[in-house]
């Protein structure tokens, strides 16, 4: 099988086609949420069932156990201060790693009532910390402790850390799952794994626009797009407003205006992605039981090169 796969010329400036798709590690039960942390020049992902966060190392490429027990992480994310947000599915919280080295928790708990066991999350430029929460990590002791949801559905959730105030944003979907906004963070995408619990589920991210103060969604949202190989789980947004998400066939690029560009073929399941190295353009795709790299021609929303750019991240 071929490494890529076109079903729109404008994939083919988004993609290098002679760049190779490289298995960096092999050896996990069910990996996801891989971060890159630039301080570092690792990334740091999740080998949930294992309950161990793992490293690969850009410099040696090494690998290593970055933490274990981790608590059952799953999706990560960076703040503004490169500080790692988890998901923790066994702490069933949203926590921080400290510049101290302790995993702090910021959220646990929506109106009294411990959370399920968060999965993805991201955080926007005004600090804000978003995250979704369907109940994986307690519908049994693989990923996760087996317990009753005590909130009795699955939702998306807004945290302001400085009000400490968490607001269900998302309350529409069956199990929310990986979450991104676009580039001006006017959009909101989530996608529902659904299908995991209800038979003829739609398998589908959604678009959500967002209110004018940036604090809410406005209305139910649309359909996006739909999968037709397995579920979308975790995804993120390029700079030009382009969608690279996971899914049963490998990574899937899509445009802004919800067209199919192409596929980048990663053999197993894809759980999800993220943009890293020096240039930010090296994807780094969790699958199944490995890590895979592959340099593309797109960087991550949120992230610009300086012009006064020589070499450093």
């Amino acid at each position: 099988m071929a490494d890529y796969e076109a079903f729109d010329d404008r994939f083919w400036s988004l993609v290098i086609g002679s760049a190779a798709i490289e298995q960096l590690w092999s050896g996990g039960r069910w990996v996801e949420g891989p971060v890159y942390v630039p301080a570092a020049k690792a990334v740091v992902w999740s080998d949930i069932p294992e309950d161990r966060l793992m490293r690969y190392d850009e410099t040696s490429g090494a690998v290593s156990v970055f933490e274990h027990p981790c608590g059952y992480h799953n999706g990560h994310a960076l703040d503004a201060f490169g500080r790692i947000v988890a998901c923790e599915h066994g702490g069933r919280r949203i926590s921080r790693l400290g510049f101290d080295g302790r995993w702090q928790t910021i959220v646990d708990r929506f109106e009294g009532k411990r959370l399920n066991s968060p999965n993805d999350v991201v955080v926007k430029s005004d600090g804000s910390i978003w995250f979704s929460d369907p109940s994986y990590g307690i519908d049994s002791d693989y990923e996760g402790h087996a317990a009753e949801s005590e909130i009795g559905a699955c939702h998306v959730y807004r945290h302001d850390p400085e009000s400490g105030e968490t607001t269900a944003v998302i309350t529409s979907l069956s199990r929310p799952n990986g979450l991104a906004f676009s580039p001006d963070e006017r959009i909101l995408y989530v996608s529902d794994t659904g299908a995991t619990h209800v038979s003829g589920h739609p398998r589908a991210i959604h678009a959500f626009d967002m209110t004018a103060d940036g604090r809410a969604v406005a209305g139910a949202g649309r359909p996006f797009a739909t999968a037709d190989a397995d579920l979308f789980d975790g995804f993120r947004v390029d700079t030009a407003g382009n969608i690279w998400t996971s899914c049963g066939d490998g990574v899937r690029i899509y445009a802004a205006d919800g067209t199919l560009l192409g596929r980048i073929n990663i053999p197993g399941p894809v759980s999800n992605l993220c943009f890293g190295g020096a240039k930010r353009n090296r994807l780094y795709i969790t699958a199944k039981w490995s890590l895979y790299a592959v340099y593309v021609h797109a960087t991550p929303a949120g992230w610009a090169r300086s012009s006064a750019w020589q070499g450093a991240a």
